[in-house]
């Protein structure tokens, strides 16, 4: 018997069409015949194998068919490649290398590494078809949400804008994941706000009647000179470490097959064990796992036997599939058992959010956070890994359990989550917090809110204490841009013809001594215990020299928007370019403690390599 090495395109040509993942293997698929040899047949079956084990929950005897399968494939493999004309020395090495990958798999029956990683270890068997070429996107089922970018909105016809804040920093921190692994993000992975929030502020002047301060600021905006922009920022009161009330924390963590790679359930252990070595004796921490079932692995252990904790996230190991469900009734369950009228009352849910069995259902795992979040127990959302990330679940569950989603890409990420911003993460200091702008339309022609496109809310909705909305912790920052077309300038706007029956709109303000103004801002939000909101209201003049004093912050910010324009090749994006984000950011690093921002310039720099848009590389504009 002879074996013929086919060309790359050849040996890709002849495998199965269909997708790699979410396939079983028959043991009765006919071998496909032509120049493709045998070794990489068996390799297109191993892999197959692999991606079967990786993506489902196999029983014990599929698991054990699996292997045998695998090891006489491989015996196939070395008894074929024995009669073929290439290198014996590189037929046993090949042999010996597969064995080796695949024999752990088989020996632990869990999960093996995610499918770009098998990718990668197909082209070092010189194998550069479907399964080991390198574009890895057939293997990934990470799951983003559509966003639908709102345009231009006429303010003699929508003299209102509401939203809810939003302090979610996830985005941020995985669009650099994926900048770093080298490709551009989906654009419903860009969420704009998120980005925005993900970095730290000056703080605003102290307001001692409400948990945390408001500031407006206006400027050109630096991608269309014709149009200005407007910063609206929070910043929540900081708090004292001694001053942090009691933490009666419930960790609910993902042990699946899906969690086994180190970047996932080995980076949560890191980060749960440091974020314990910051406790204090009167902090509790239970831990809840889930995989096919749940259990409660360590019931609610004071702070002051740290040691005892970390034993407990030591022995946790990944396998079998993923009832995230029943993990999160037993979570809130734990937490309710033991909650401290007086204390923080959290469940903190690390997972890449791979639900398989039980309440799968992003609808039916949203409703049952509802359910439970009227307990006033908050949570914390810690999304992992990469290949199965479902963000789109993820963030919905945080928004919904009055809490707050990050990414964690590395443990210097988890760091700062836990640890740097653990009051902001933890302490939750307003609760169901909406903001409302109503514009001045002798100022102001059309507007735009840039970004929070899944937080926007009905104008009744602002005065309904029963609408839910975002919280802000201890010292996050929350940032709302607004980018706005001054009266006498020119937008494209969707319009409707005129209406017959209505009273026209008057062209300016009745108060005289308001029509400076070119906006008013009015804030909602509610204790945390609280079921009535308190109202705060602010106003913005329209003072052209602000417009030349524009401050580090409302440039940086306007950098990230910018930054995220592009990445998600908006519409508006108008003269915006890498070059000109770069170095809008670079001029605006300012005090950049821990050096987030200088990371940012460093992250446009490889967005530009990556970018095939060579458009995209214009000119610097300035915000001054």
């Amino acid at each position: 018997m002879q074996c013929v090495r086919g060309t790359d395109r050849e040996r890709a040509d002849s495998l199965d069409s269909r997708p790699a993942t979410h396939r079983r293997v028959s043991r009765r698929e006919p071998a496909r015949r032509g120049d493709t040899p045998m070794p990489h047949r068996v390799i297109a079956t191993l892999t197959r194998i692999r991606l079967h084990a990786s993506n489902f929950t196999l029983d014990p005897a599929g698991l054990a068919y699996a292997g045998l399968w695998g090891v006489a494939a491989l015996t196939i493999m070395a008894f074929c490649q024995t009669g073929c004309s290439s290198s014996r020395d590189q037929t046993i090495g090949e042999v010996a290398a597969a064995r080796a990958r695949v024999a752990p798999s088989l020996a632990s029956m869990e999960a093996v590494p995610t499918s770009a990683s098998q990718a990668q270890e197909l082209r070092a068997l010189g194998y550069t078809g479907r399964y080991g070429g390198i574009d890895a996107s057939a293997f990934n089922t990470e799951q983003y949400d559509r966003i639908d970018e709102e345009g231009f909105l006429a303010v003699d016809q929508h003299p209102l804008s509401t939203f809810s804040i939003d302090v979610d920093t996830a985005s941020y921190s995985n669009v650099r994941r994926m900048l770093r692994d080298g490709q551009l993000p989906p654009a419903g992975a860009v969420r704009i706000e998120e980005m925005i929030n993900y970095f730290s502020y000056q703080r605003p002047k102290e307001d001692s009647e409400h948990p945390f301060a408001v500031a407006l600021e206006v400027a050109h905006a630096p991608w269309k000179r014709a149009h200005r922009l407007v910063r609206i920022h929070l910043q929540g009161m900081h708090i004292e470490p001694a001053d942090v009330p009691p933490r009666n924390l419930t960790f609910l963590l993902d042990v699946s097959g899906s969690m086994q790679p180190a970047n996932k359930l080995g980076l949560v252990k890191r980060a749960m064990t440091e974020l314990t070595r910051q406790l204090r004796p009167q902090d509790h921490v239970a831990i809840v796992v889930y995989a096919g079932a749940s259990g409660l692995v360590l019931p609610p252990t004071s702070g002051e036997d740290p040691q005892r904790i970390v034993d407990a996230l030591g022995r946790l190991q990944a396998g079998g599939s993923t009832n995230g469900g029943d993990g999160i009734r037993l979570a809130y369950q734990t937490a309710r058992r033991h909650f401290d009228s007086e204390g923080i009352n959290r469940v903190i849910l690390a997972t890449d959010g791979d639900w398989n069995v039980g309440t799968t259902n992003r609808s039916d795992l949203v409703d049952l956070i509802e359910r439970e979040r009227e307990s006033g127990v908050f949570l914390t959302v810690l999304g992992v890994g990469t290949g199965n990330l479902k963000d789109a679940t993820m963030e919905a569950l945080a928004d919904t359990g009055n809490g707050h989603y990050a990414y964690l890409d590395d443990i210097t990420e988890a760091r700062k989550v836990l640890i740097e911003e653990s009051g902001g993460t933890l302490f939750t200091i307003a609760k169901d917090v909406k903001i409302q702008v109503e514009w001045n339309p002798a100022r102001v022609l059309a507007y735009r809110l840039i970004g929070y496109e899944n937080r926007r809310l009905a104008n009744e909705d602002f005065n309904d204490d029963d609408r839910d909305a975002g919280e802000i912790g201890a010292g996050h920052d929350v940032t709302a841009l607004y980018e706005f077309v001054p009266s006498g300038g020119e937008a494209t706007l969707r319009e409707v013809d005129p209406l017959r029956y209505q009273p026209k709109r008057a062209t300016d303000t009745p108060d005289g001594s308001a029509s400076r103004e070119l906006l008013t801002v009015k804030l909602r939000y509610k204790a945390p215990n609280a079921d009535r909101s308190t109202l705060v209201t602010r106003h913005l003049i329209d003072d052209p020299n602000d417009v030349r004093r524009a401050s580090d912050d409302l440039r940086f910010a306007s950098a990230v928007a910018s930054f995220g324009m592009l990445l998600r090749g908006s519409e508006h994006r108008g003269h915006a370019s890498w070059t000109m984000t770069s170095e809008l950011a670079r001029g605006a690093i300012g005090n950049d403690a821990g050096g987030y921002r200088a990371e940012f310039v460093r992250l446009v720099e490889i967005a530009r390599s990556l970018s095939p848009d060579p458009g995209l590389h214009g000119e610097v504009a300035r915000v001054n």
